[in-house]
């Protein structure tokens, strides 16, 4: 076999099927990804995706799994800054808020999240995986805020589950695009429930 069609054959590294993934849900929507489609893309055979990924909900779990690797790095660079605890704080909520109507990751979140009711236990325990890193950087992030005295006192754990919750159904609402819950609203009416309970 000749080098040329070694490459040919060859399969891209896993980063870059998921990278195009996402790329299509981006430009065309879930509607817009196929294996098929992805596979044209990626220089590849749909058979061959389906080797390596089984089903189409193992690709998008991956492909959320893979997102989620990226803004979990992008999220602990911010909380880690030399700055006041609120400034950190605010820096999560907009990280966490979608850029607006079909926001690519959100939007495969909602189907990853959906087609979840039917998933098996350790399909629910990755999907689990993904909030509990929100979840122990918000909490972690809560403590050292009333820790320094920049905080109210309160239970950090309670309180970040009752945040996420608040920052899920306006992010929900954002991302399907109901009128009056764009992003710049949500930041605002959150930003005012974080002044009101811990400021």
């Amino acid at each position: 076999m000749t080098p040329t069609a070694r490459r040919r054959n060859a399969a891209p590294p896993r980063e870059a099927v998921l990278a195009a993934a996402m790329d299509t849900i981006a430009r065309r929507g879930l509607d817009g990804l196929t294996m098929a489609g992805l596979g044209r893309d990626v220089g590849m055979s749909s058979g061959h995706l389906l080797y390596y990924f089984r089903t189409k909900d193992e690709l998008l779990l991956q492909t959320l799994e893979w997102s989620e690797s990226r803004r979990g790095a992008e999220r602990r660079a911010l909380l880690s800054r030399q700055v006041a605890v609120r400034e950190r704080l605010d820096a999560y909520v907009d990280l966490y808020v979608p850029d607006g109507h079909r926001d690519p990751h959100w939007t495969l979140w909602l189907e990853v999240w959906n087609r979840s009711q039917v998933a098996a236990d350790e399909i629910r325990d990755r999907q689990a995986a993904i909030e509990r890193a929100w979840h122990r950087d918000l909490v972690a992030l809560l403590a050292e805020g009333i820790s320094r005295g920049e905080l109210r006192a309160v239970d950090p754990d309670r309180f970040a589950t009752r945040l996420r919750a608040l920052l899920d159904g306006f992010c929900v609402h954002v991302v399907v695009g109901i009128p009056g819950t764009g992003r710049a609203q949500v930041l605002r009416h959150v930003r005012e429930f974080i002044e009101d309970t811990l400021v």
